[in-house]
């Protein structure tokens, strides 16, 4: 049985998207316009506004649909039911060794903007917000299963792992030099073992 055929709108949206991402990429929320994007989906200024708000709407909804991390992938296929260790070393351990995303850059560019425009920190805001409480929720299963210390914030350990992510994006965008990928998972390894739970 062939794969169902998309609705025509749901093909529209997911065109409109495309060309979003690419355009932000490419030329910076600022100078990004809703008529060029229109242009290269092939549709007019109507279909996007008939669909969402507006450039910032835009930024969101392509966030939402082209930055997939590995940690999303985890999510979306269950396979640490709650074992923090396995996230930390998903959100750390790959970093030194991560090729290069495009999409990245359309996270990137979504935090430049979101400094000037309040509308796209708003929305990265939510993003970044969503995946926050995905992560906590397994944070709060690992230590109530013992499996990390329970004195520590969840907070804190959620802000850390995205911070991670978020600074070697930084990294990639001015190409400084990684770390020894070996070096970098040992590293990773003993400060996930610093988390453990006491008397581990």
């Amino acid at each position: 049985m062939g794969a169902m055929a998309l609705p025509a709108d749901d093909l529209t949206r997911a065109r409109l998207l495309e060309a979003a991402a690419e355009v932000f990429s490419q030329r910076g929320y600022d100078r990004a316009g809703v008529q060029e994007i229109a242009r290269r989906a092939g549709f007019t200024t109507g279909a996007i506004y008939g669909r969402f708000t507006g450039k910032a709407d835009l930024l969101l909804e392509a966030i939402r649909e082209r930055c997939i991390t590995e940690l999303d992938e985890l999510f979306a296929n269950h396979e640490f039911d709650g074992r923090l260790p396995d996230i930390l070393n998903t959100a750390g351990a790959h970093l030194a060794t991560r090729e290069p995303d495009p999409d990245q850059a359309l996270l990137l560019e979504a935090f430049v903007a979101g400094r000037r425009e309040g509308d796209v920190a708003a929305a990265v805001r939510d993003v970044v917000e969503e995946r926050s409480g995905r992560l906590a929720e397994v944070v709060e299963t690992a230590k109530a299963n013992g499996v990390i210390d329970a004195d520590l914030d969840t907070r804190s350990v959620v802000r850390f792992c995205h911070a991670l992510g978020l600074g070697f994006l930084l990294y990639e965008a001015v190409d400084l030099e990684r770390p020894d990928p070996e070096a970098w998972e040992q590293l990773i390894n003993r400060m996930v073992a610093a988390l453990s739970s006491k008397g581990d």
